[in-house]
């Protein structure tokens, strides 16, 4: 379920920078990426 989160939120932000979005949509997503990635490794700790 998380793996799946941290896919989508990636395929998001990704799309964002292709895209030439904002800074600060891109900055929040990839903030929000970063945290699912640290819940991920602290759940398979």
């Amino acid at each position: 379920m998380l793996n799946e989160e941290i896919c989508k939120l990636r395929d998001e932000l990704n799309k964002k920078i292709e895209d030439c979005d904002d800074y600060d949509s891109i900055y929040n997503i990839s903030l929000e990426l970063d945290k699912l990635i640290a819940e991920y490794y602290f759940v398979l700790k």
